[in-house]
């Protein structure tokens, strides 16, 4: 079985924050915010366009069933709920599964075409990210109704929260918006989506101190959050949405988008340590999932292994899957186009527009 890069990704991220191994006793909760990457349904009720509840997506799936997930089988993230120990996965905060002892091990609150510019997420009618930590807090008050408020602390403190985004405000905005690339080059827009990322960070993290001093929480931080994961950008450049839409006819990855990623993970990391520096308790871990999908791409030949038991190795990167259509994400064009989608799905890499798809 291969594995995307983002599953392995996460497996150390999750690592790194908690130091566990196989045998330690679980987080008590796992919470999701972010966009396309991690969104497991939230957009199934949204009136917005962009949705996975349709065929092939979730063909792979345990269910066999499209979910709301942008991907053929799982995410990375339900990758990570099992390694974590969690018998089922974290509920979309939107689904009618988000209610009761369900909301207990966590919710996803992720919304796929949301991400650190707020118009990104306006601009498609999906879920910003400060609306997601809104629905985050709604959640909190929901499990102190459930098991009251000490328990409560003991599960906000203690659980992970992973942030996956980005990659929407450049691929669905910043690049296709003359207005916007032409008000921002691409290093002042990254320092823009840096102001938001350090707004979320600070929000989520005094979010816990302000549920300890009062019966209100209102920040992430502040709402009790002290183990925080984000993900950098992956090569934004080597999306096939983007070689198709701006790589020449190549079909090669568009150097300038990667150098674009490449600086705006360089102050992911540098504004992380900063607020890590500044935030007593935080564990802030940036975890890099640019090098690995790189690789991935460009060396496609290669394996890499992790552990014993997990090797990576795809004959095809890019397989030129709708033909011409292939920036198209899956949709109704699929259907007409079916004999494409019977190729072997465990040797590829990509079969939607960003870099999500997993195996079955």
């Amino acid at each position: 079985m291969g594995l995307s890069g983002y599953v392995l990704g996460f497996f150390l991220l999750v690592s790194v924050i908690f130091f566990v191994g196989h045998g330690d006793p679980l987080v008590p909760a796992l919470c999701i915010f972010g966009d396309s990457v991690v969104d497991v349904g939230n957009n199934n009720n949204l009136r917005t366009l962009i949705k996975a509840n349709f065929p092939p997506y979730g063909r792979d799936f345990v269910t066999h069933k499209p979910t709301g997930r942008f991907c053929n089988g799982k995410l990375a993230i339900d990758f990570t709920a099992e390694y974590l120990g969690f018998t089922s996965y974290p509920p979309a905060y939107l689904s009618q599964d988000a209610k009761g002892n369900n909301l207990l091990a966590g919710a996803n609150f992720a919304s796929a075409a949301s991400g650190y510019y707020d118009r990104t997420a306006q601009l498609y009618r999906t879920i910003t990210l400060p609306q997601q930590l809104e629905y985050y807090k709604e959640w909190q008050n929901k499990v102190v109704g459930i098991v009251g408020k000490a328990r409560a602390n003991a599960i906000f403190s203690g659980g992970i929260h992973l942030l996956s985004a980005g990659s929407s405000d450049f691929v669905q905005n910043y690049y296709i918006n003359p207005m916007l690339n032409r008000a921002f080059t691409p290093d002042r827009f990254s320092d823009t989506l840096m102001q938001s990322y350090s707004t979320f960070i600070l929000v989520l993290h005094f979010i816990f101190l302000l549920t300890l001093l009062t019966s209100l929480a209102s920040h992430l931080y502040g709402l009790g959050v002290r183990k925080i994961g984000v993900t950098t950008l992956p090569p934004t450049g080597c999306l096939p949405a983007t070689i198709t839409l701006f790589g020449d006819g190549s079909n090669q990855c568009v150097g300038r988008l990667n150098r674009d990623a490449v600086s705006f993970n360089k102050k992911l990391n540098m504004t992380s340590q900063d607020l890590q520096n500044k935030l007593p308790g935080l564990k802030l871990v940036v975890f890099d999932i640019y090098q690995p999908l790189f690789d991935m791409v460009t060396k496609p030949s290669d394996n890499v292994q992790l552990g014993k038991s997990i090797e990576i190795g795809f004959r095809h990167v890019w397989p030129d899957l709708l033909g011409p259509m292939k920036a198209h994400t899956c949709g109704p064009l699929d259907k007409i186009m079916a004999q494409p989608m019977r190729l072997n799905r465990s040797n590829l890499l990509k079969k939607d527009e960003e870099l999500k798809t997993l195996d079955p």
